[in-house]
């Protein structure tokens, strides 16, 4: 396929539309250190080398001795191995999700919290938590209805921001769509305002939550997103190729055989399905879902055959390893995730913006 100005990529200079295996195999690395480190680390430090040897005895017919006490094995496999897990399901999802409303709206700088749709599907849960709608603590074992909120308010987000961008006959342009999601992500956010006033019993919890966390009791909350999470990596992931046609425009990517419309949509329900359960459990985490895929398209390549699989990889250990900062950096304090993340992202965002490629329509 030959380079389009829509990529943000020089003719010329854009790199072969194939998977390398060293990317691939840098992805896995990247993966396997957020989780030693993530488990190793902490209030309680563990060798990371037994730390290793005890999450490869979890693999059936691996037997090692890691030199753990039953105490130390215990805060490896039911504290922080939970969490680091959970770490890199959200950042896996959230990664797939901005490399897919990137594809789809031809845009290098939308992302699941620019979009409004973090803040839609925000507004979702916290409907549920301010109503009390759940059972038990609202905060750390959201119920299976949850997600189904997110969801909604998740699409509804998306679809207002979608016509918005267009009101007055005016063409959904990368700016405009920009400009949408932040309107609508602030009228979500009044939204979240209003309702935390009326239930003025849940406001630490809804505030706790907004911010960002990934604290978790058992494998619970892993469990409950780890199904959300294969669906919309199947979906999209199985749409790659469709998002490299969808750059060359609607009417070339008809003439190719390609459905935009129908494509579109599909990846926009599966991303919304993504980010939903992914803040569902772990709150509003903004700009993992633009650092991570734009790294990816200047480093490795503009095409999404390369973007969408290398942003699960990297996107899961990106989110596990700033947790991990989270955790550690103001110890024996933690801060919420969603700060450290912000603290990275806003200046990324800044630069992205002063670059002419990033708002090349």
């Amino acid at each position: 396929m030959t380079a389009s100005p829509r990529t943000g990529a020089q003719p010329g200079r854009l790199r072969p539309a194939r998977l390398r295996a060293a990317w691939v195999a840098g992805g896995f690395l990247a993966v396997a250190v957020a989780l030693v480190a993530g488990v190793a680390f902490g209030p309680v430090s563990l060798p990371p080398g037994s730390v290793a040897a005890e999450l490869l005895n979890l693999i059936p017919g691996v037997r090692l001795d890691s030199g753990l006490s039953e105490r130390e094995v215990a805060i490896v496999t039911e504290l922080r191995l939970p969490r680091v897990v959970l770490g890199l399901l959200v950042g896996a999802m959230l990664a797939l999700a901005g490399a897919a409303y990137q594809g789809v709206f031809r845009n290098p700088l939308a992302d699941p919290h620019l979009l409004g749709v973090a803040a839609g599907a925000g507004l979702g849960v916290t409907a549920v938590i301010s109503t009390r709608l759940s059972t038990g603590d609202a905060t750390s074992n959201l119920p299976f209805g949850v997600p189904l909120a997110a969801f909604v308010g998740a699409v509804g987000a998306v679809v207002l921001t979608w016509l918005l961008g267009s009101a007055g006959g005016r063409s959904r342009t990368p700016a405009a769509l920009i400009l949408a999601g932040v309107a609508v992500s602030a009228f979500l956010s009044a939204a979240q305002t209003y309702l935390m006033q009326q239930h003025v019993d849940t406001i630490r919890e809804v505030y706790s939550w907004l911010l960002g966390r990934l604290a978790t009791a058992g494998w619970h909350d892993v469990l409950l997103v780890l199904p959300y999470a294969v669906v919309t990596g199947l979906i999209v992931l199985s749409r790659r190729r469709e998002l490299d046609v969808l750059t060359v425009g609607d009417e070339e990517a008809a003439g190719l055989g390609l459905h935009p419309q129908r494509s579109r949509y599909l990846l926009l329900v599966a991303a919304s399905l993504g980010t939903a359960a992914a803040v569902s459990v772990s709150g509003l985490i903004g700009f993992v879902g633009l650092i991570v895929p734009h790294t990816l398209r200047l480093l490795a390549g503009a095409s999404y055959r390369v973007i969408l699989p290398l942003s699960v990889l990297f996107g899961g250990a990106f989110l596990a390893l700033t947790d991990l900062v989270a955790r550690t950096v103001a110890g024996p304090a933690e801060l919420p995730i969603g700060v450290v993340t912000a603290f990275f992202g806003a200046p990324f965002f800044v630069l992205v913006l002063r670059s002419g490629r990033a708002m090349s329509p």
